[in-house]
């Protein structure tokens, strides 16, 4: 029977490097999402392996012995290896992939969306994507049931079972008015809403309710266009994002958009794959995505609207 008490394992190593970079067990466990019992009894493993005393934790915090400092220097290197080859073989087999079913929100269906497309297409040339846009709540139903790979949607507050999660854009929720209303004196004039069939209607409601503001409203619709083209026309003001507002760029000049006058709220839109399926790929297309937000998104709001310098932002965390 093979001493597996002698192996040097992936675990071990990576144990050790976060209880040398931390200082402590309790640390090193939180970081891992493992127990303290678990990091210290990988940690007197891996010292049994190597034959050697690799830290003194008796210390506070820990302090590497000579032989713990030059073993470190080469865990390192045997992850960084290990996290190549991982990267590689889920690049490897997303190149043989023939086909890929892709949910994005209409809000990038003009200019983030084909660039996006285009770029895949470059790394896939094997691939076959089928695009489908919509509602985030059906696009992260579509997920859930197996019938879409990856999902670009706004986020709706339910985490769901065996997917990973990558945040990428958060905006905040603005004011469009006709042209030369005084933001001011919204509350005397309709509200138009965007449709509570949305979750993003429901969360303008939401925060509307707990502001305690109470608008006149006759028009709940599910269009930016509709609803900036009636806000043009003077029959009312709405809530939107920035996204919207671009998406529907032909109102511009009849529409004054400013900072809500009461508390702010915010969306994030963020990338959805079912964990494992894909390899690295979902993270490497939530880096592609967050190029694009930057240009085609961010770089002309902040420009045509200063004051969003800052609050229309990407992220950059993997949610779970």
């Amino acid at each position: 029977m093979a001493d597996t008490g002698r192996k040097i394992t992936l675990w071990g190593i990576e144990v050790f490097i976060a209880a040398a970079e931390e200082g402590s067990v309790t640390a090193a466990a939180e970081r891992l999402g493992a127990s303290a019992a678990t990091v210290s009894q990988q940690l007197t493993k891996l010292e049994v392996a190597t034959g050697v005393r690799l830290m003194d934790r008796a210390a506070r915090p820990f302090t590497l012995t000579p032989a713990g400092e030059m073993f470190l220097r080469r865990a390192n290197a045997i992850l960084n290896e290990a996290e190549q080859a991982r990267a590689e073989l889920g690049q490897a087999r997303m190149t043989g992939l023939t086909r890929l079913r892709l949910g994005m929100i209409e809000d990038f269906d003009a200019d983030v969306t084909p660039r996006f497309l285009r770029e895949m297409a470059g790394e896939l040339s094997r691939a076959q994507f089928l695009l489908e846009t919509g509602a985030s709540h059906r696009l992260l139903d579509g997920l859930e049931a197996r019938a879409l790979d990856v999902v670009v949607a706004a986020d709706l507050g339910q985490a769901m079972e065996g997917v990973e999660v990558h945040a990428l854009l958060r905006e905040p929720f603005i004011l469009a008015v006709p042209r030369g209303m005084d933001p001011a004196e919204v509350r005397d004039h309709p509200l138009i809403r965007y449709t509570s069939r949305h979750a993003m209607g429901r969360q303008i409601s939401d925060h509307l309710a707990r502001c305690r503001i109470r608008a006149e409203h006759r028009f709940e619709l599910d269009s930016y266009h509709a609803i900036l083209a009636m806000v043009a026309e003077g029959a009312g003001w709405t809530i939107l994002t920035p996204l919207g507002w671009l998406r529907a760029a032909r109102f511009r000049e009849d529409v004054d958009v400013h900072p809500l006058p009461f508390p702010p709220f915010y969306r994030e839109i963020r990338l959805s794959a079912r964990e494992g399926v894909l390899g690295g790929w979902p993270a490497e297309m939530a880096d592609r995505l967050r190029g694009l937000l930057a240009e085609l998104t961010i770089r002309p709001a902040v420009s045509a609207l200063p004051w969003l310098d800052g609050e229309m932002q990407v992220l950059r965390d993997r949610v779970t």
